[in-house]
C-alpha cells in the first residue's frame, strides 16, 4: 500500500480525495496527509456539499487537526510552506495547489521527506510531463512529474491515436471549456483583458496551454497542431473540436471504426446525441461523439469529443499515482 499526501484541496484535490475514499477506495493508495490553508471546517464543508458532483456519498466529520471520511481519519495541516512538514514515509505528494511554477515550490514535498511529486497541471520545472495514453511509456524514476492540463489529457491521446492510425499533417483544436476559478463571477480588472469579464455571462475566446503541452508530450507533433479555447457559461464538462489534415485519405466510417477500438479508460465513445451535462462524472480522458465525425470533400477530418475536465483528470491523477508508486 503506497502512502500519499495531497497538498491543496481545491477542485482537483477534493475530487481525488472523494474518489480515493469512495468509488476508488480499493486502490492500493493510502491517503496519510492533507494540507490546505483553509480551515478543517471549510474543507469538510466543501467536500460534503459539491455544487457540481452533488453530496459526498458518505460521512464526513472533522476536528482541529484532521478529517474523518467514511470512518478513515486523515491528518490535516494548514501551511503554505509544505517543506516545513514531516512527510518522511510518504511515497508520493499530489501537488494540487496550482502554484507549482518554480522548482523550489514543486520540490517542497521532497524537502519534507516524500519520495516523489505529481503535479496536477502544467509545470515548467517538472522533470517530465506525462499524459496517460500519449507518452506514459516515458515514465521512469523522475522525482517531479507533471500530469499536464485537463485539456492536454483529452487532446494528446487523441492526437497520438489519429497520428498513428492515419498520420497528421497539420491541424487545429478548439476546446469549448467550462469556466474555472481563474475567471471572475463579475467584471473585475485582471492582467488579461478578456479574462476580466464575468465568466457566467459570456462566451470568452482565450488561450489554452494544450497546444504547447501537446508539443511537449509528443515532440513529433510539435508545431503541427495549434490550439485555442472558448470559455463558456457552464460549470462542468468541456469538449475538444479537432480538425486535421491526414496523410492517409479517410472517411467518417473508417475513423469511427478506429475510435471504437481505441484504448478503453483513456477513450470512451457514444453514438447518442448527447449534451455536456450527460457526460458529467465520466472517468475517461475523452469520450468521442461519433455522430460529429465528418470529412470534407477536400480531405479535412473533424472529430469531436467530450471530457469532464475535473472528474476525468482526477482519475488520471490516480492512475498516474498508481504507476509512480508501483
Amino acid at each position: 500500500m503506497a502512502r500519499i499526501a495531497i497538498n491543496g484541496l481545491g477542485r482537483i484535490g477534493r475530487v481525488i480525495l472523494r474518489l480515493l475514499t469512495t468509488s476508488r477506495q480499493a486502490e492500493p493508495l493510502e491517503v496519510v496527509a492533507l494540507n490546505d490553508i483553509a480551515s478543517p471546517e471549510m474543507c469538510a464543508y466543501l467536500l460534503r456539499h459539491d455544487s457540481t458532483f452533488g453530496p459526498y456519498p458518505g460521512e464526513i466529520t472533522y476536528d482541529a487537526s484532521g478529517l474523518r471520511l467514511n470512518g478513515l481519519r486523515i491528518p490535516l495541516t494548514a501551511t503554505p510552506d509544505l517543506d516545513t512538514l514531516d512527510l518522511s514515509g510518504v511515497d508520493l505528494v499530489l501537488e494540487c495547489t496550482g502554484k507549482a511554477k518554480s522548482r523550489a515550490f514543486a520540490t517542497a514535498g521532497l524537502r519534507a521527506g516524500a519520495m516523489r511529486v505529481l503535479v496536477s497541471g502544467p509545470c515548467p520545472v517538472a522533470d517530465e510531463t506525462i499524459v496517460m495514453g500519449a507518452n506514459d511509456d516515458a515514465l521512469a524514476d523522475q522525482q517531479v512529474v507533471s500530469n499536464a492540463s485537463c485539456t492536454t489529457n483529452a487532446l494528446a491521446p487523441l492526437a497520438r491515436y489519429l497520428d498513428d492510425a492515419f498520420g497528421i499533417v497539420t491541424g487545429h483544436m478548439t476546446t469549448i471549456h467550462c469556466y474555472t476559478a481563474s475567471q471572475p463571477t463579475v467584471d473585475t480588472p485582471r492582467g488579461d483583458l478578456i479574462r476580466s469579464r464575468a465568466a457566467a455571462l459570456s462566451m470568452v475566446p482565450t488561450t489554452t496551454s494544450a497546444g504547447s503541452q501537446v508539443g511537449l508530450v509528443l515532440p513529433s507533433l510539435a508545431d503541427r497542431i495549434t490550439a485555442t479555447s472558448v470559455r463558456v457559461p457552464t460549470a462542468s464538462v468541456s469538449a475538444i473540436d479537432l480538425t486535421v489534415q491526414t496523410r492517409e485519405v479517410v472517411n467518417a466510417d473508417q475513423v469511427n471504426t478506429a475510435l471504437r477500438a481505441a484504448p478503453p479508460n483513456i477513450f470512451g465513445w457514444t453514438d447518442e446525441p448527447l449534451v455536456s451535462s450527460d457526460l458529467r462524472a465520466r472517468h475517461e480522458s475523452i469520450i468521442m461523439a461519433l455522430p460529429e465525425t465528418h470529412v470534407t470533400s477536400g480531405g479535412l477530418l473533424r472529430v469531436f469529443g467530450w471530457y469532464d475536465n475535473e472528474w476525468g483528470f482526477s482519475n488520471r491523477m490516480i492512475d498516474m499515482a498508481l504507476r509512480m508508486t508501483a
